[in-house]
């Protein structure tokens, strides 16, 4: 008897422990989101959307990488707007692309999202949001600080605990 009560609370700890790991990719309430909304969603929309995106996956991530507080990601952003707005011509302009563009740094519409199994209401968030053309495509998304944009759980992830696991074996 004492066995199976000592497994039970065992169980109950593990799979508490477990719960928090899997909302510790939430996105916390002090975040900035990034979206790129493309002008439609041809293939040449949906090109530009991508590279878009991947420059600043590479370029703005690693203006922050060393950033640990909102404040300072906030003005890395705003002093770097020109610079990334500069880049995106130069997407642009290689790819003969000639639809207007928008970056916008403040607190932007996002609908209801969902990331990493979190719904997250609808509403105006702070974000950098780069809308091309008349924005009608299908938008790509992230947390720009915090980092979350290399963690998308939505599609890849898995997750598995062991303890978990050995717990549903056992009971």
């Amino acid at each position: 008897m004492k066995r199976k009560i000592f497994l039970l609370v065992l169980g109950l700890i593990l799979i508490a422990i477990y719960s928090v790991s899997e909302t510790e990719l939430s996105i916390p309430d002090s975040s900035i989101r990034l979206r790129v909304i493309p002008n439609s969603n041809n293939s040449m929309d949906i090109n530009i959307k991508e590279q878009v995106k991947d420059y600043l996956e590479t370029d703005v991530y690693t203006l922050l990488k060393e950033t640990n507080d909102i404040d300072s990601a906030r003005n890395i952003i705003n002093n770097n707007i020109p610079k990334i707005e500069t880049n995106i011509d130069n997407i642009f302009k290689d790819n003969n692309y000639n639809i207007p563009y928008e970056v916008n740094f403040g607190y932007n519409y996002f609908p209801e999202k969902t990331f990493a199994g979190e719904n997250y209401q609808e509403g105006y968030y702070e974000s950098l949001v780069i809308y091309i053309g008349d924005a009608k495509g299908d938008n790509w998304w992230c947390v720009l600080f915090p980092n979350f944009c290399l963690v998308d759980t939505e599609k890849d992830t898995e997750y598995k605990s062991y303890f978990k696991e050995l717990f549903n074996k056992i009971f």
